[in-house]
């Protein structure tokens, strides 16, 4: 089978071929590799990468598989992550040049689960300096490429994970979301992502950013992968206070769900506000396909949801900057103009104004829990309300124009992680410029089951995750 063939299987698939010994891991692993080495060259996708070994895993899960059969739901498959998910023993260099060469002495949870699942970690990928950016700039390593169009943004800060899954590099990537990062490079690489609730995947061992929002979740190429990769993700970890002890439902069992009667909320509110008109013709038609899908579409106004992007945004940056500050005042000229101009305003936060912050999130939950939950069983948004803009389009890093359009990216995504509900970008279709559309699905704290029946659903009915860009 030509390896273009085989790199180009869903997550389940690949999984599938393994267990069922139709292609071994060494064959798996080899085809993602030569793209890693080939297409992610060309797209700026790795941050690290070791053949030798990753083969000798592969040889490892191939010879565990003859003797023992598959050690879990992912033996043998590869995957790549995010560049701040610490290995013991392994460089981390978090996007930056102040971590460059550091090496954990812990592996994180995700990490352990993957492996527990049978999952192989074959490259680390290239991501935004220290996870603070939602284009995927980054001045330390270089820009992630987007595979659609080189010349326009990824999306970030998982930029190399989003760009990876797309260019058919690896099966699935961690990664992370403080304000949208996962659902941004999903988003714009045409992709599906999703950030679950708050405390429904463990964040030790990763590289912290704002401890408030950052959330741990996948980058992959189907629904269904999704739902197999939060299979293995979801639950309680002793070693991350902020997980929540509940039952994890396996979100494989009612993906295939039928809808009808599901009600989901469409805001005439704030979400709609600036999305252009390219944008708004393919969440209209999303929308339509939803109801034919079977689901009632209830339109609603939600209250105090404008508070929500300000105060995430002082928070990232005060918690942000306190985890800097050491480095902010030694090693100034070590961070790229981006990071140094949303870090440094972060110092300044008065005390008062962030813990007004925290303590508003309480009340506009509330508010909208009763705006929307009483009415329906999920929301829909756009996830990006304009076009995936170029890096022309965006200006020199640093500037107003750049700073702007970072604040229209995460303009959609931002209130979710305030809010801490589960929340899935799904691709859509393709705007003017040829780059394409996601919108979200939101759903109630934990029920992240019913957001990817949905996305399932919607799957299905119009096969939004069939196009794979031309590389």
């Amino acid at each position: 089978m030509p390896d273009t063939q085989i790199a180009g299987f869903s997550l389940e698939d690949a999984a599938q071929a393994i267990a069922g010994r139709v292609l071994s891991s060494v064959e798996v692993t080899t085809a993602c590799l030569d793209r890693l080495e080939s297409v992610g060259a060309e797209l700026n996708l790795v941050a690290g990468l070791d053949r030798d070994a990753a083969l000798a895993m592969a040889r490892a899960a191939d010879s565990h598989l003859a003797a023992y059969g598959p050690s879990g739901p992912l033996h043998g498959v590869p995957l790549a992550h995010k560049d701040m998910y610490y290995r013991k023993g392994r460089e981390s260099g978090c996007g930056s040049t102040i971590r460059a060469g550091y090496v954990p002495d812990c592996t994180s949870t995700a990490l352990v689960r993957l492996d527990g699942a049978g999952a192989l970690d074959i490259a680390r990928l290239n991501m935004v300096e220290f996870a603070l950016g939602t284009t995927g700039h980054n001045s330390c390593t270089g820009n992630v490429l987007n595979p659609w169009n080189p010349d326009y943004v990824t999306g970030g800060s998982s930029s190399g994970s989003g760009a990876a899954v797309a260019a058919r590099a690896v099966y699935g990537a961690l990664g992370s979301d403080t304000g949208g990062s996962v659902r941004l490079p999903a988003a714009c690489c045409g992709v599906v992502g999703i950030k679950p609730s708050m405390g429904r995947v463990s964040r030790y061992g990763t590289m912290p950013l704002c401890t408030t929002f950052d959330t741990v979740g996948p980058l992959t190429r189907t629904v269904r992968d999704a739902a197999l990769m939060m299979n293995v993700l979801a639950g309680v970890d002793p070693k991350d206070p902020m997980t929540i002890d509940r039952s994890v439902p396996d979100y494989l069992a009612t993906i295939e769900d039928d809808i009808a009667g599901l009600r989901i909320a469409v805001p005439e509110n704030f979400f709609f506000d600036s999305v252009t008109e390219d944008v708004g013709a393919v969440l209209d038609d999303s929308i339509r396909n939803l109801e034919r899908a079977g689901a009632t579409i209830v339109r609603l106004t939600i209250p105090e949801i404008e508070l929500a992007n300000p105060m995430t945004a002082l928070i990232i940056l005060a918690e942000a900057a306190t985890l800097h500050r050491t480095w902010l005042t030694t090693r100034p000229g070590d961070y790229g103009a981006q990071t140094m101009a949303r870090m440094l305003p972060g110092l300044m936060v008065p005390a008062a104004d962030y813990i007004d912050a925290l303590n508003l999130r309480r009340p506009v939950l509330a508010a909208f829990n009763e705006a929307v939950f009483s009415q329906a069983d999920l929301l829909f948004a756009p996830t990006i309300p304009v076009p995936v803009p170029s890096y022309d389009e965006m200006g020199e890093a640093g500037s107003e124009t750049f700073m702007n359009a970072l604040v229209a990216l995460g303009y959609c995504t931002r209130p979710f992680n305030y809010l801490g509900l589960p929340t899935v970008s799904i691709p859509a279709g393709f705007s003017d410029n040829g780059l394409p559309v996601a919108f979200q699905l939101a759903g109630r704290p934990f029920d992240e089951a019913t957001i990817l029946q949905v996305a399932r659903a919607y799957e299905r009915e119009t096969g939004c995750t069939d196009s794979v860009p031309d590389l």
